[in-house]
């Protein structure tokens, strides 16, 4: 059974496509870290040895942080035995509403990728039912937690 198929869960449907995606395309390679550093704040590493800048692309798309690797191999050179991986790769997060990426930064094979939270919030909204001879009035409200 699917979980998002019940009438209680309304209008998650791009939310099980996303899951759907991100399954089908998790793999082990490049391995990452994730670690709180601070309250609010979480730092994502991923181990890009032998990738330099110009071979790593990041972007976010609508929530989803997509972390491309790219190497081109040398024609001149001639490995012996290879066991140090040089592949292309394609590693996706899907982030919360409102998460920020502060910085990002490759040091020593590393790549170090800072998110902040979002301050949680509670939206509380009145909503008026509506009669024959009275209008719908909505009102939002927004506390923070």
């Amino acid at each position: 059974m699917n979980a998002f198929n019940t009438p209680f869960l309304l209008g998650f449907d791009e939310l099980e496509e996303m899951l759907s995606r991100m399954t089908k395309s998790a793999e082990g390679f490049p391995p990452y870290n994730i670690e709180q550093t601070a309250e609010g704040k979480l730092r994502l590493t991923l181990a890009v040895a032998g990738y330099v800048e110009s071979d790593l692309d990041m972007t976010l798309e609508d929530n989803q942080l997509i972390i491309r690797g790219h190497q081109t191999q040398d024609p001149s050179r001639r490995y012996l035995y290879r066991g140090i991986a040089g592949r292309n790769f394609i590693k996706s997060f899907v982030l919360a509403d409102g998460m920020k990426i502060e910085g990002a930064r490759l040091e020593n094979g590393l790549l170090h990728i800072d998110l902040k939270r979002p301050e949680k919030q509670t939206r509380i909204q009145k909503i008026t039912i509506q009669t024959d001879s009275r209008p719908v009035v909505l009102t939002t409200e927004r506390k923070k937690k």
